[in-house]
């Protein structure tokens, strides 16, 4: 597992060694000053370029050749502005020396577009604004030397503290960034998800349908004009409606109706199915929800009992929400393992679409299934 770690994060063990003998290199030959008295900067310091460029390499290893060369080429730019600025600072001793600053800031944008590129062509325009003028003040009162003790006091007001502040702001303002996007990653997924979902209502109703109305047809029956219409609103309403994220509850009411009707016309007994229902607010529902249960309790219960059947379906639609329960009855020798399929499924769109609104509570004792399922409309 260590070794796996190791291999994952090499760039990290690679780099850290480089850098040390780079900045001790760099303060040997004097380009660049570490100051001893101040341990913590330094090893902040440190480390933040430690993490960069270790993420900046393991990117690397990650690439393809054209994009390396591209992230080679503004590696090699960001190193000569580097060089070039510590270079200048070195041999024109001057305090707050312009031209340093002017090149050092175009360093880090330099950086920054290693890092995150899209962040920084998204706000180029905002950047290039926000420091350009930053930059004009300061040559400004810099280059006016009667005016220095006055650039002394507001580089210390606003200047540098705008310029150290402006930081941090980016870093926010890239995490937000990308906050976004993994939400986006989050949702798209979860809206894959939920067409496969979805997708998975079992066909066989709609093939046991079709081959009852062919007989239906075959005996010249009255019943099978109905039995078309019923069905061609069914898949009409599946197809086109369950693709949508919400939809009315007396749609839902509707397209459960017809399902329990066109199973009395295939069944042609006296079993007792019965559905009540409590409209008094048409909520909007999620589409296709309560047809899984509906299904279980005709394909694990009626279908398979020889007497005595029953389902008993209650929907009750109001200001709090809508309210979902069904009961059957089924036959414990011939369970099926594949039963718990249906749930998993509802309980994963559930969990997709209503997470933190709905109850899912399911009762099974030896003769009995019961399901109730609550769903919380926000105020």
């Amino acid at each position: 597992m260590i070794l796996n770690y190791l291999q994952k994060y090499k760039a990290f063990i690679i780099v850290l060694p480089i850098l040390i003998l780079l900045l001790y290199i760099l303060h040997i030959i004097g380009i660049l000053n570490i100051p001893s008295n101040q341990p913590i900067e330094v090893l902040v310091i440190t480390v933040f370029w430690w993490v960069g460029l270790s993420f900046l390499l393991n990117n690397l290893l990650k690439m393809t050749k054209i994009d390396r060369k591209k992230i080679g080429i503004k590696i090699i730019i960001s190193i000569v502005l580097l060089f070039i600025a510590l270079v200048i600072d070195r041999w024109i001793d001057i305090p707050d020396n312009p031209l340093t600053m002017t090149i050092m800031l175009l360093f880090w944008f330099a950086i920054f577009n290693l890092f995150a590129p899209k962040f920084i062509q998204k706000y180029k325009k905002i950047l290039i604004t926000f420091y350009s003028i930053i930059l004009l003040v300061f040559y400004y009162y810099r280059f006016q030397t009667d005016q220095y003790e006055n650039y002394l006091i507001i580089k210390d007001e606003w200047i540098l503290p705008i310029l150290i502040g402006s930081l941090p702001l980016l870093v926010l303002l890239w995490v937000y960034e990308q906050s976004k996007l993994i939400k986006t990653l989050r949702q798209e997924k979860s809206q894959a998800e939920l067409s496969l979902l979805k997708t998975q209502i079992n066909p066989h109703f709609f093939f046991n349908t079709l081959n009852n109305l062919y007989s239906l047809t075959i005996k010249n029956s009255t019943k099978a004009p109905e039995v078309i219409l019923k069905l061609s609103d069914m898949m009409r309403y599946t197809i086109y409606e369950g693709e949508k994220e919400n939809v009315s509850i007396e749609r839902e009411i509707n397209y459960l109706k017809n399902y329990i009707e066109l199973h009395k016309i295939r069944h042609r007994n006296n079993n007792d199915i019965q559905f009540h229902i409590e409209n008094t607010k048409n909520n909007l529902i999620a589409p296709l929800l309560f047809i899984i249960l509906v299904e279980n309790a005709f394909k694990h219960g009626m279908e398979r009992l020889t007497s005595n059947a029953f389902i008993h379906i209650k929907l009750e639609s109001n200001l709090k929400g809508v309210f979902f329960s069904i009961k059957n009855n089924f036959d414990e020798e011939t369970k099926n393992q594949d039963s718990g399929i249906g749930l998993k499924n509802l309980k994963r769109r559930l969990a997709l679409t209503y997470p933190d609104n709905h109850e899912l509570h399911i009762k099974k004792s030896d003769k009995e299934f019961e399901v109730q399922l609550n769903i919380y409309m926000n105020d």
